[in-house]
């Protein structure tokens, strides 16, 4: 089993929004947390199985927000 990172956001509208880092276009998004965990496991499945590609191995380290 492969591990992903994503990225997680709230848009204005209250919808879940999801990144997966290591697979450039794939997104995902969803009204409830529980459901977008799950959109977004069944949207690595398709992009890996038709794409085939190798999955970079990387470490997350963290995420910062930062005010300019």
């Amino acid at each position: 089993m492969d591990k992903y990172n994503i990225i997680i956001e709230k848009d204005s509208d209250g919808w879940y929004i999801s990144e997966v880092l290591e697979l450039p276009g794939c997104y995902s998004q969803a009204k409830t947390m529980d459901e977008l965990i799950e959109r977004t496991k069944e949207a690595i499945k398709c992009h890996t199985s038709e794409t085939k590609i190798e999955v970079p191995v990387s470490k997350f380290i963290g995420l910062q927000q930062l005010e300019v």
